[in-house]
């Protein structure tokens, strides 16, 4: 029986049904979400149908990619640093989105104009006290952050329970987060059609809570993946690029706490 030898570390991926699929999906999720907001018939069950889909799709895109790396040793160190590579690109450029945020907000902050009554925040808005649940979901957030690096720490040096044990309180801290900020947007005494002081809060902080969505979502896989031994201490790029991307997330909270909360005020 022949078999074929790779002269090389790369791995020629097979074609996968799930990329067109996910483009798809988005494209649906995206299409009926313009349809949901501008109140067109059916608009909200096409978003939750492309929001399935994207799930759905996404969902066995990764499980193929899991199954590469694990049950066929497709990714060599090779891969794992074009890997790596790629996911810090893709973290760069989620930083040049929030820059986009931040500007808009001192664009506006800055130098008021006289819509906005020469000051800022503007006339009429009534900001939140910054040391009330701002200050609690930051120390919730940066508290993840400590127990996510000695997850870190302890898969590195072997120590399994100490890593399932940190990740567990990185997702439950997440989710306290995730629920304060909930509690904050019902009791805000602002909404997002108030002035460009009310868009800027909203749209920064609330694509900062779908990143914790996403992160939160990224380390539970995680966490499921270390409990069926699919990590060692050399091989977990999956586990390193949901810690990288949570680390951007909280520094992402730092800024946004500083900005709107305590220097908006």
């Amino acid at each position: 029986m022949n078999k074929t030898i790779q002269s090389h570390p790369f791995h020629l991926v097979e074609p996968s049904p799930w990329p067109l699929a996910t483009s798809f999906a988005l494209l649906t999720t995206t299409l009926s979400g313009v349809m949901y907001f501008n109140n067109y018939a059916n608009g909200g069950l096409l978003l939750a149908l492309g929001l399935i889909s994207t799930v759905f799709s996404m969902s066995l895109w990764f499980r193929d990619i899991i199954i590469e790396s694990t049950f066929q040793g497709s990714h060599t160190s090779k891969v794992q640093q074009g890997l790596t590579l790629g996911f810090i690109l893709f973290v760069i450029s989620e930083v040049f989105f929030f820059i986009s945020l931040f500007w808009a907000f001192f664009h506006s902050a800055l130098s008021p104009t006289v819509e906005l009554g020469c000051v800022w925040p503007p006339a009429g808005i009534e900001v939140m006290n910054p040391w009330e649940v701002p200050l609690l979901n930051t120390v919730l957030l940066l508290s993840s952050g400590a127990t996510v690096t000695l997850a870190h720490h302890g898969l590195i040096q072997g120590n399994r329970k100490f890593t399932i044990y940190g990740l567990f309180a990185t997702i439950a801290l997440a989710i306290l987060f995730t629920g304060f900020q909930g509690f904050e947007y019902i009791n805000a005494p602002f909404t997002i059609a108030d002035s460009v002081y009310g868009s800027t809060f909203y749209f920064t902080t609330g694509f900062h809570g779908l990143h914790v969505l996403i992160g939160t979502i990224f380390i539970a896989v995680g966490l499921y993946r270390v409990i069926n031994y699919h990590f060692t201490d050399f091989h977990h790029v999956g586990l390193e690029a949901a810690i990288i991307y949570w680390h951007v997330v909280d520094i992402v909270w730092l800024l946004v706490f500083i900005f709107f909360y305590y220097w908006g005020s």
